[in-house]
């Protein structure tokens, strides 16, 4: 039996899809289709993207962790809108609360569908504050219940909903495709990751057809995977349901008084004994334009030394993550700055970037940028040397400044004849220091320009 097609057709919106697939058992709420007929299938996504991340602290002093500037350029929430979008997905509402300015300017700059076309959109929604106590978002399931009006008004036929706190390419066309051939209630991705690791995730329990039969919460004696005893299926955290089920399941979870309002922690391991609930193998899942082999991306960022590391990947010569994909591209806001510039070629004063990434706008006058990942308008003047750093936006690095494993924030200025990053201790004094001795360099709040009024 082949595998169900599924396409855009292009008499219909852009977020509704065509399935074209033969005759399967039905699933409760799901009326049976007939060999070779249609059926139109409207997608609704909520990206959640409201999280404080605290252990990466001080980046998200001033921003909740999907506004995490990441690769020079992007956003961490810009691979999850990335994925969504590049798989034909055009109805989104991220779902906001802790520090979001950073990110709603994010998301007005650079993530705007236009207005042609009602039915494509990216709205942000922060805590509607519909329950009786008036609360904040509670939990992921209370963030979804909060906003079921946008459910019922929309009436789709399945509702996505991910989370914007990782670093991933996702072909989620794949998932659904999987979601309607099992006739799911409810579908989770799922990754392989070693068995050592189990006691970091929550581990999903599957039989060998991937039908969910149990939940493990950082359990390092949970489960593998049927077919690997080396393994275990870790929640990705994104999960895809029929709508009915949706409702019904975010409904009871509000009346429950002991429960953390969370699909994860309460909601799923509740519902997997009355529901269809299957697991997504993440590693079967083929983004187009990747070379034939190539094992899917995904990376945990929740800690500072992660961050880091998966930023450092970029720059080697065969990096994990391909941001050079132009079938499917990490799509951000764009800026009008100018080329990048490298200046001087003198013996002791050659602007020259070696196994780095550069964003736009920046000027190496003199200096040296040796294994970093260098973001916008950034300025290294004459002799300064910048070594397996992180640099956000609008830095300057002083001359003769010597800087080694660091994260500046914004608009930092190093002085001339700086050294940081070669005296953890001195560096202690001034500096936050991770445990790995990562140094992070705060820098004062961007200004902003307002507009001026004659009188």
């Amino acid at each position: 039996m082949s595998i169900s097609r599924l396409h855009k057709r292009k008499s219909v919106v852009r977020s509704r899809w065509v399935l074209e697939r033969p005759n399967l058992p039905g699933r409760r709420g799901h009326n049976n289709q007939s060999e070779g007929t249609n059926m139109e299938l409207k997608v609704l996504a909520f990206v959640l993207a409201g999280g404080e991340g605290t252990r990466l602290f001080p980046l998200t002093k001033e921003r909740a962790k999907p506004a995490v500037p990441f690769g020079g350029k992007y956003r961490l929430v810009d691979f999850v809108l990335s994925n969504l979008v590049n798989s034909g997905i055009y109805s989104i509402y991220v779902v906001v609360q802790f520090r979001s300015q950073s990110l709603l300017q994010h998301l007005s700059e650079g993530w705007q569908l236009g207005s042609l076309l009602k039915s494509e959109f990216i709205v942000p929604v922060p805590a509607q504050m519909r329950t009786e106590g008036k609360d904040w978002y509670r939990g992921t399931a209370d963030a979804i219940h909060q906003n079921i009006n946008l459910i019922e008004q929309s009436a789709p036929n399945i509702v996505c909903i991910f989370g914007a706190d990782h670093i991933y390419r996702m072909n989620i066309r794949d998932m659904i495709e999987f979601h309607e051939r099992k006739r799911a209630h409810v579908t989770v991705a799922a990754i392989q990751v070693d068995k050592q690791y189990s006691k970091e995730f929550g581990v999903i329990e599957t039989t060998t057809g991937n039908r969910i039969v149990g939940f493990h919460e950082k359990n390092p004696n949970a489960p593998t995977m049927p077919n690997d005893p080396s393994k275990v299926f870790a929640s990705m955290g994104n999960y895809i349901f029929s709508t009915d089920m949706l409702l019904k399941l975010v409904q009871e979870d509000q009346e429950d008084p002991n429960s953390s309002h969370d699909f994860g922690k309460d909601i799923l391991p509740k519902a997997m004994k009355h529901c269809e609930m299957f697991a997504y193998d993440f590693m079967s899942n083929k983004i187009p334009g990747e070379l034939p082999g190539k094992l899917p991306y995904w990376r945990d960022v929740g800690t500072l030394d992660a961050y880091f590391d998966a930023n450092m990947d970029l720059r080697s010569i065969t990096p994990e993550l391909n941001l050079f994909n132009r079938q499917w591209p990490l799509r951000t806001s764009g800026y009008s700055d100018p080329p990048t510039k490298f200046a001087f070629d003198e013996e002791d004063r050659r602007g020259q970037a070696i196994d780095s990434v550069l964003a736009g706008g920046c000027i190496i006058s003199g200096g040296l940028v040796r294994d970093s990942v260098i973001g916008r308008s950034v300025y290294v003047h004459a002799g300064a040397e910048v070594d397996s750093c992180i640099i956000f936006d609008n830095c300057h690095i002083g001359r003769r400044a010597k800087l080694r494993r660091c994260i500046l924030e914004k608009n930092v200025r190093i002085p001339e004849d700086a050294v940081i990053g070669y005296d953890l201790e001195k560096d202690k004094e001034k500096y936050f220091v991770s445990d790995s001795g990562i140094v992070i360099i705060t820098g004062p709040r961007s200004p902003v320009q307002l507009a001026t009024l004659t009188v």
